[in-house]
């Protein structure tokens, strides 16, 4: 829905009320949007702590220039040392 800012003014509360059912509310000043009424804090989810704590940890030498140059052959179709 687009309203324009004496409209918004006069029925805030309303507008308010559609944003929290979902609606998308934009303000327009002369026809011209401006803003958009949206609710505060649906963007990103709850952080869960400990949420990596399963995975496995890597080796020791996942970073040895051994390592990187299997994956290197291995990536461009060459035989691994």
């Amino acid at each position: 829905m687009q309203v324009n800012m004496l409209e918004a003014r006069n029925q805030l509360s309303r507008l308010v009320q559609a944003a929290l059912a979902g609606e998308d509310v934009v303000i327009a000043n002369n026809g011209v949007p401006v803003v958009r009424l949206v609710r505060v804090g649906t963007s990103a989810p709850m952080r869960k702590p400990g949420a990596w704590a399963a995975l496995p940890t890597a080796d020791p030498d996942w970073d040895a220039p051994a390592t990187n140059a299997a994956i290197a052959a291995a990536l461009s179709g060459g035989e691994m040392p």
